[in-house]
Order: structure tokens, then sequence, then C-alpha cells
């Protein structure tokens, strides 16, 4: 009978969405009852009484929309996707079980506040009620599809979701292998190469001083198997990540700026941010509003997680884009035949588990065989690779328990001023980020927050040798020496993955792996000294696609003559933006990735991508003859030939009519479903498959872009919100995918806030009550 009856509460939950009439459910584990409306859009608005009645809502209302997404994303980080997928997935569970997260967040459970367990408890509780309405013809359909049924939540399961982003936002060890590789460069290579400083750096924190590039490298060779084996393990972590929409190439995931009130036309800030990852089905953030006595806050969370990850509350509004620091370490660990590895203080045993992988050995049957896989650890951390006889070691803050982001967020969701949302931040231990601020009295302000080792020797650019102390962490960073500005007098701040801090900053593995400048530049030019800014232009620049340094190659080759004149004429007349019915945005983008390619190839182990960011430019404009490759008797001829190879190329693959070769070719809003590939059932997991502007230098990135925002403090049922599909998880729902086209036109989503504003968006209004006593 009580299944019936539960049965019945989730057939009526999903009906009463999107219609026009209201209706009481009784659902066991509430105290007092809850009113949930939905919106147009099918955005929750959840009101309930207390703190423990709303993170139940919550965490029954996101399942119903997204609980094989929940399950698929706990599934990733605890390393059991192959039990659901098969052997094609095994690896991918390897490298997860390695890291053994399930186990840092059961010990991490008693450093969190009480107030958050309480919250987790919560959540997790409101989310088995969801389940507990399920049967075998209510599950959503991927479990029908893949026949299993989902196992009860557990409080760690949300907190292993944090590690995924932490791996997506934060892994950089292979850098270092690579690192190591190339001190084989002659010496001025070298540091031309490792030199991250540009003119067109967007700055806030300190300056930049003229100093010889720091090298701190302590390490013995790397051979060239281990630089295969790091890019082995880069492959297997990008099929992992993305499979669930959380892969950050490059960790260039984002951009945010707020603007003070002295430049726009209301005079109140504004604050935009928009995530860059690539994009999943579903999309990686949900949208809700959450109001209950102590909190009112509205904006992003991934689903699994209580709370607001990125938006609003009526105080203050706040956003985050990634730093690139350095928070992992590599330890070459000497080992002998018995087991132990070489410590400062004389040989300790290796501790080692063996994990039990349950894996399908036909992905469309449940049946599975048990796979066994043994992990070693050091005083340093698991061992992450093997180069034969070499083991590497991994340090990492997202496995010290006591480094969880999910505080931070509930203090953050309450914060009504600057001081208090800095207390939030200083508890800040996920993927270090760049938090955006604004309030309602006119406040904006930038802080650096996360957990950065302090070595005690060096600065973990490359691997350190396991058997001595000099790569020891001896702390983090001081939450007061994190970089930060308050009221700027520029009134303008801009992060978008760009080093941010200057030379003269004492840290620095602060910033190590920070993007190229050119997105922040791009924003920063838009921005500067412009007045009278609206929420129109704030959009526009949100979607931008002037490409700063495909332009500068292209009026570098128009200089040089260095084309034939079809393509010299084409890129003259080019106003270097990324559009989808260009065909020089599609040439030069080829040129240049054909150019780097050509000077990497002469100066291997440099990978293509390091050429093509820091020394291609300007060594054409300079014409350094240091990197001129050994074929060529000057650049201009370098690039004449890679434009008869591109042109060859291109023919093959669009045809002769060069009015066919246009960059929305190859940039398409590619949204993948893990199961759209599957013969037969696959094509109802559909997304629209359509030509979009856009590149990874210019600040709209096209379908990596996870969700825009912009916000005025006051304002706040003027928001602007948006994300790549819809709400739902399920393809046949109304809200599967019907936020694409306001995504890709930028065609304003208001998300109200107020309870007026709210009341009148609303389609559909339920209450969730307590089950009546008999």
């Amino acid at each position: 009978m009580k299944k019936l009856k539960l049965f019945v509460i989730a057939t009526l939950f999903h009906f009463c969405v999107g219609t026009s009439f209201g209706q009481d459910i009784q659902v066991p584990g509430i105290a007092r009852a809850i009113t949930v409306r939905r919106d147009g859009r099918g955005i929750p608005y959840i009101s309930a009484a207390n703190d423990r009645d709303l993170y139940f809502a919550q965490g029954y209302v996101t399942a119903s929309d997204r609980l094989w997404q929940m399950d698929l994303l706990r599934r990733v980080a605890r390393g059991q996707t192959a039990e659901i997928f098969g052997k094609s997935t095994l690896e991918e569970d390897k490298r997860w079980r390695r890291f053994n997260v399930g186990d840092v967040a059961e010990k991490s459970l008693q450093y969190i506040a009480p107030k958050l367990r309480a919250a987790l408890d919560s959540y997790a509780s409101g989310v088995n009620a969801y389940i507990a309405t399920l049967d075998g013809k209510t599950l959503p359909v991927e479990f029908r599809i893949l026949q299993y049924s989902p196992g009860k939540w557990q409080p760690t399961d949300t907190i292993v979701i944090g590690k995924i982003l932490a791996d997506a936002l934060s892994t950089t060890w292979t850098q270092d292998i690579l690192r190591a590789s190339l001190k084989k460069l002659p010496s001025e290579k070298f540091a031309e190469i490792t030199n991250q400083v540009t003119a067109d750096d967007v700055v806030l924190f300190g300056s930049d001083r003229k100093t010889a590039a720091r090298s701190s490298i302590r390490s013995s060779d790397v051979s060239s198997s281990a630089i295969s084996a790091a890019s082995l393990n880069d492959r297997i972590r990008e099929q992992s990540l993305d499979r669930i929409g959380l892969y950050a190439e490059g960790l260039a995931a984002s951009n945010n700026w707020v603007i003070s009130g002295k430049h726009t036309a209301s005079g109140k800030p504004i604050l935009a941010n928009d995530p860059h990852l690539r994009p999943g089905v579903p999309g990686i953030w949900y949208l809700t509003e959450l109001s209950a006595p102590g909190i009112h806050a509205a904006g992003v969370t991934f689903p699994g997680v209580p709370g607001i990850v990125l938006g609003h509350n009526d105080s203050i509004a706040w956003g985050a884009t990634n730093v690139g620091p350095d928070v992992q370490d590599v330890y070459i660990e000497t080992i002998d035949a018995q087991n132990n590895y070489k410590t400062p203080d004389g040989r300790e045993p290796l501790k080692t588990r063996s994990e039990k992988i349950k894996v399908r050995t036909n992905p469309l049957q449940p049946e599975t065989e048990i796979v066994y896989f043994d992990v070693s650890e050091t005083r340093h951390g698991p061992i992450v690779m093997e180069d034969g006889a070499t083991k590497y070691a991994l340090g990492w803050t997202a496995l010290d328990p006591r480094n969880t982001d999910l505080e931070a967020f509930f203090t953050v969701n309450r914060a009504a001023n600057w001081l208090e949302f800095t207390k939030g931040l200083s508890t800040y231990g996920g993927a270090a980020q760049n938090f955006v601020y604004a309030d309602r009295a006119g406040n904006i302000g930038w802080y650096a927050a996360g957990k950065i080792p302090i070595r005690r020797s060096g600065d973990g650019s490359v691997p350190y040798d396991g058997a001595d102390s000099a790569g020891d962490w001896i702390g983090y960073i001081p939450f007061a020496d994190l970089p930060h500005v308050y009221n700027p007098p520029s009134g303008l701040i801009v992060t978008a993955n760009q080093r941010t801090a200057g030379t003269d900053y004492k840290y620095s593995a602060f910033s190590r792996d920070a993007a190229p400048p050119w997105r922040a530049r791009r924003i920063f030019d838009l921005l500067d000294h412009k007045s009278k800014i609206d929420f129109n232009f704030v959009r526009d620049v949100q979607y931008d696609t002037y490409n700063i340094p495909i332009k500068r190659f292209a009026d570098s080759v128009v200089k040089r003559n260095a084309a034939s004149t079809v393509t010299v004429d084409l890129l003259k007349a080019w106003d270097g933006k990324m559009d989808p019915e260009s065909s020089a945005a599609l040439v030069a983008n080829e040129l240049r990735n054909c150019a780097a390619g050509k000077i990497a190839a002469d100066n291997k182990p440099v990978p293509a991508f390091l050429i093509r960011e820091r020394i291609l430019q300007k060594a054409i404009d300079d014409d350094r003859q240091l990197w001129l490759p050994k074929a060529f008797p000057d650049f201009a001829t370098m690039i004449r030939g890679c434009d008869t190879d591109i042109t060859s190329d291109l023919q093959k693959r669009f045809g002769a009519d060069r009015n066919q070769w246009t960059w929305g070719k190859v940039n398409v809003s590619r949204i993948p479903h893990p199961l759209a590939a599957v013969p037969f059932i696959g094509s109802q997991f559909a997304t629209p498959l359509v030509s979009i502007g856009g590149s990874g230098q210019t600040p709209n990135v096209g379908s990596p872009v996870s969700m825009r925002f912009i916000a005025s403090p006051g304002s706040w049922d003027e928001t602007r919100q948006v994300i790549p599909l819809g709400e739902s998880g399920d393809p046949l729902s109304g809200h599967y995918k019907d936020q694409f086209e306001n995504w890709r036109t930028g065609t304003p989503e208001l998300f109200p806030f107020s309870d007026a504003a709210i009341s009148k968006a609303a389609v559909s209004t339920i209450t969730l009550v307590p089950p009546t006593k008999n």
C-alpha cells in the first residue's frame, strides 16, 4: 500500500508540472508544507518553513528532473561506470579508484559544520523519498535501457561530486611531466616557451617586473615513454569527464566580470558569468530558487548538490571562473623489490589496497564479472603512473578530507555583505576559483579563493624526488594573502582564466597553468571606459566572437603576402569575428594551426598548443630565426606551404566551392548524451546540431558555454540566466531542450525572484505536505 501511495505521489508530481492548477501531495519525511512553483521553463521555486524541509524538497525536486544524471555523476567519481557501461569504461574506473574519493568523502563528514551536515542529510532524504516512488515502469528511461535501479543517495554522494569538479578544474600534474621534458631545449627556447607574460595580460593584483623566467626543475630526466603515459592518462580523464559534461579544455573554463554603478545606465553594479565546460546531456547546471527563513537565493547548482552554487540572494550576487593554480605535485618514488619506498626517514612499506570493480560482460545485460585492481600509495598519495620501474605518486589538495567546497556555498547563500561573503570563501577547499561579487550597496569585489600548497622547496612545477623532503607541503597560502580587490578605482573587474596576479606575487604556483589572455583582454577592451552600460550591452559582450590572436595572425599573413592571392584577399577583408558564415575565420584558424604544428614538429617535445599561444605570433612578427623550422628559408615560405596544405584538405572535406568553407561547418552545437550513440535507442536523446559562432579564444566560446548569467543587485527580477538545453533530463519532457534557442541567440530569459514576479511567471503550483496521521 505504501509503495502504491508513493507511486501516486510521483505521478501527480509530474502531472502537475506544466499545468495551471494547484495540488496537495503527501510526502513522508517533511515537517511542514512546502510550496513548489514552476515557471514556463520548468524552473522550480521552492518555499519552505525551515532549512530541513527546504533541502529535502530540493533533493526531491532535483531528482524528479535529473535522477539518472545524479546517479551517473556519483558512479564516475566512485569508479563504478563499468558496472553499467561495460569494459569500455574500465580504465576510467581504475583511474578514479586510485583516488579513493569515496573514502575521502566519508572522512570529510567529520570536518563539516553541523548545519551543513544536516542539509546534506535532508537533501539525501528528499532524493531517496523520490526514488521510493519509482518502479520498473516509472524509472527514468536510462535506467530502463541499462536495466538497473538507483541505490539510495548518501550525503557522501554529494561530496564526491565536488571531487569530479576538482578533477575537471585542477588537474595539472601531467604538465609537470611535460615541463620536465622541456629542459632538454636550449635555454633561450626554454625561457620563451615557459614565459606566460604578454602585453595583453589583464592583471588584477600586483604588477609585472622584468625578471628571468623562473624554474625549479629538480627532478631527473623524464623519458619519452613517461610523456606517453601522461598523455594516456589525459585521454582517459577526458573521456571520463566528457561523458558527464565536465571536461574543461586546458582548464580554461569561464568568463566573469563585474562593473560598478558609475559605469552603468542604472547606477547599480552589473555582474556577469558564463562558465565554460564541454557540453553534455543533461547540462551540468540546474536552475532553482530557494526560500526559507534565513535564506532566499536563486541561480544554478549541480544536480546532487544542495543550495545555490552560482547566483544571488537578496543582498549579493556572485560568479566564478577557474584560477588555474598548481595544487597537484608528482613524486618519483624509489621502490625496492620488497615494495618499500624511500623516505627522508628511511624506507617505509607501500600501502596497498585491492579494488573490486564490477564490469558488465554485455552493455545491454545487467550481468557482471569482477575485475580486481590493486592500488599502491606512498606518503604523498596514490601511485598514478608507472613508466617501467619508475613510479609516480600524486599529491593533490582534493584528496585531503579537510578540503571541501560545500561549506563555502552554504555560507555564501546567506551572506549579506563583503565581510560575510569572504568569511564563507575562507572555508573554500574546492578547485580554486575567481569569485566576483556585487551587492545592493553598490560594492564590487574579486577574491581568488582555494587551498593552494606551499612547498618546502621549489614551486612544484616539475616532479619531485619522493625520497627527500624538498617537495613536502608545509601549509597553504593564507587566505588573507590570496589575490583580491574590493571596489577598485577603475570600477571594473574581469577574469577569464587569465593570469590575474603579477610576477611580483610571491607565490609563483598561484596561476602557473592560467589560460592565455585573449578572452579577458577582449572583454576588458569592450568594457573599459564605457559608460551607460546596460543588460543588453553585457549580453552582447557575452556573445562577442572577435578573435584577437587569429586576427593578428591573419593580418601578419596579409602584410607578408604569405599566401595565395585568393587567401590574402579573403583575410584582408575579414573582420576578425568567428561567425558561422565566415570563410575567413575557418581559413585563418586552419592556417594558424598548421603554422604552429610545423614549428612544434621541429621542436619536439614542445606541444603545438604552447607554440601556438606563446611563440608563433612573436616569432613571425620579429622574424625569430630561433624558431624557424629548418626546412624553410623564412616564415612567409612556411605559411605559404600551409596555405597549400590546408587548401587541399578543405577541398577534400567541403568540396571545391570555397563559399562552402565556412566556420559554421566545423563549429556546431555538439551536445551529446552518453547513450546517444547506442543503435536504435540513441536517437531519442538527440539535441540540436546547428552552426554556432565563437571559438576558444573569443568571449563566446560556442558549445562549451554551460550557462549564462547577468544580474544587478536590487533589480533581481531583471536577472537573466539560461542553460544550453533545459531543466529536465527526460527526452520526452517539454523542458528537455526548450532553452536551446534562447541560449544560442542570446534572447533574454528572465529569472524572477520576488514573490509577485514568481507568482506571475508560475504555470504550476503544488504543495508537498506531511502525511495525514490516521
